[in-house]
């Protein structure tokens, strides 16, 4: 029995307040989802240490413990061990305006970009199970003991709250340089949220085992878990079956298996290939090469000074030699939307396959393959909340059943004698050995994490922030923006005058604001500008109106220290 220094409550009251003191903490008025029920520790019985009864006393005698409150800015959770920030909707140490406010000094822009409607997510779909399915097992059980992880809401989308969403990425609370950190690099690659943490934890610590045709139930469980998460890609992307979708490393992989499989067995000498000038490395160099080997020609949409592809042009290079076009569906350099719905449908009027590049979209727009008809569509996981080491194609059946596989080896094989070897069939004829299994179980979860937030939702935020952000930053004298199409989503290039694209993200990152500079993988489009590289800023849904204005304040300080430079 610890005893209770003179002068203070008697030992139940302290119980009592040290129960109030951690129910104030920030997210503590939210219900735990079934994860953080499932990995939290046991109810603790004990008596608050000697420690902990000293802080209390120290904050009743203080007047900081006044019943349910946020503790106050220091203030040290014995339960976590975690420093209190000031506010439980936002982490700079100064006094921000609320997260949903805009300077009035700044009029809200105006940025007319069509959105999307509002519309009900889809239901979760059920838990897979694999009794009956002799692909992925010998045994006959069903592994009932793994949870269910589908939390995608059946009711309408909720509204926005940015405060609860930033509270769901612990990364946000990182200090850099004596800063709190302002992630502004989400085009290169996305923070993850806890509920994708915990559930990569969760696989490894319950549910690890190579997958498919094993009679244990570890195998089971993660079998359902990695099925389980190619359903969910499915129902996110709005695929008719799960069989539509592929496991790769991410987008860049992708783009070569579509290229080594269907390209190789569909393109010839004289063919041609369609892309645009906003293209990724990564979509120009596979296809390049291919029609070199091919005996093929590499044919490019141009863009207008806006950075918009030019749809007259793209019509105008269409003939029956076209057997395939190749877009981004978002410009990673610029930010411009690309009107894939015309493109998709000039294309097909012509006869021609397309691949869409979604790697810069799939995280800002709702995509529907069954309704914006690609033939490919690819995209990263680490672009979307996912982990790094994983990404989806998805085809259409029709034609991924006609592709001959790129890899061989296990898990794609059907029989194998040495005389012959039997595929199976897609997806598993596309997924050669073991794959990224825990990474993709992330991927799903991670996608389960955006749909119990709402694509429409994000997208009218990240709207709204981009206008915002587009309109600050236009203020800065000598600051050049890089790409101004009507429709953009997440990207706002620049380059400041007097100072080279590196020397302004070092002067951001002193700051604790990251941002990429360089040629972003998009060498031709730059080269468009007449430039070798710009500062990228790139938005995501946790970002704010007050970290733009930091952004916006630093860059200014530059501006104006730029005739000191000379």
């Amino acid at each position: 029995m610890t005893d209770v220094p003179p002068g203070l409550p008697d030992e139940a009251t302290m119980n009592r307040l040290a129960g109030e003191f951690f129910a104030a903490l920030p997210g503590s008025d939210s219900a735990p989802g079934p994860l953080t029920q499932a990995l939290a520790p046991a109810p603790q019985t004990a008596e608050p240490t000697p420690a902990v009864l000293a802080a209390l006393a120290a904050l009743a005698s203080s007047g900081g413990l006044q019943g349910p409150q946020t503790p106050a800015v220091g203030a040290v959770s014995a339960a976590s061990g975690l420093l209190v920030p000031s506010s439980a909707s936002y982490y700079f140490l100064t006094d921000p305006q609320p997260l949903t406010s805009r300077p009035t000094s700044v009029p809200a822009p105006d940025y007319s970009v069509p959105r999307l409607a509002p519309q009900t997510p889809p239901a979760p779909s059920a838990p897979p199970s694999p009794v009956g399915d002799t692909r992925f097992y010998f045994t006959e059980f069903a592994a009932s003991s793994v949870p269910a992880w589908d939390v995608a809401p059946a009711g309408p989308t909720p509204a926005y709250d940015l405060g609860a969403v930033r509270r769901d990425f612990p990364i946000l609370a990182e200090r850099v340089n004596g800063r709190q950190l302002v992630w502004l690099d989400n085009a290169a690659t996305t923070q993850k949220p806890q509920a994708v943490i915990d559930r990569l934890a969760y696989f490894y610590a319950h549910e690890n085992s190579n997958i498919h045709r094993a009679a244990h139930e570890l195998a089971a469980r993660a079998t359902d878990a990695y099925e389980g998460a190619r359903s969910t890609v499915a129902r996110f992307i709005g695929a008719a079956s799960a069989d539509s979708v592929i496991f790769v490393r991410g987008a860049t992989e992708a783009v070569n298996l579509v290229a080594q499989t269907w390209g190789r067995q569909h393109i010839g000498t004289d063919d041609e290939i369609v892309i645009s000038h906003l293209e990724h490395h990564a979509n120009i160099v596979p296809w390049q090469q291919l029609a070199a080997e091919k005996g093929a020609k590499l044919r490019v949409i141009p863009v207008d000074d806006d950075g918009q592809i030019r749809l007259d042009e793209f019509g105008r290079m269409l003939n029956d030699r076209t057997k395939l076009v190749a877009v981004t569906h978002v410009s990673n350099a610029l930010g411009t939307v690309v009107p894939i719905d015309q493109v998709i449908a000039m294309a097909h009027r012509a006869g021609a396959r397309v691949l869409i590049d979604g790697a810069q979209s799939v995280a800002h727009k709702r995509i529907d393959v069954q309704a914006q008809d690609p033939d490919f569509f690819v995209f990263s996981g680490h672009k979307v909340f996912a982990p790094t080491g994983i990404g989806v194609v998805y085809a259409k059946p029709e034609v991924l059943e006609s592709m001959p596989p790129w890899q061989f080896g296990g898990n794609m094989i059907e029989d194998v004698s040495f005389d012959r070897s039997v595929f199976q069939q897609p997806p598993a004829r596309f997924e050669a050995g073991t794959g990224n299994i825990a990474d993709a179980v992330g991927l799903g979860a991670a996608l389960e994490y955006l749909e119990s937030i709402g694509l429409e939702s994000i997208d009218r935020y990240e709207h709204d922030l981009l206008g915002y952000a587009t309109q600050a930053m236009r203020a800065v004298p000598g600051l050049r923006l890089i790409g101004t199409a009507a429709e953009k989503a997440s990207v706002l290039s620049f380059v400041l005058e007097g100072y080279r694209t590196e020397e302004v993200g070092s002067a951001l990152n002193r700051e604790g604001i990251a941002v990429r500079s360089g040629h972003h993988c998009a060498q031709p489009i730059l080269r468009r500008f007449g430039l070798e590289s710009t500062v990228r800023p790139s938005l995501a849904l946790y970002n704010t109106c007050d970290e733009v204005d930091l952004l916006v304040a630093a860059l200014h300080r530059l501006a104006a220290n730029v005739g000191r430079r000379r």
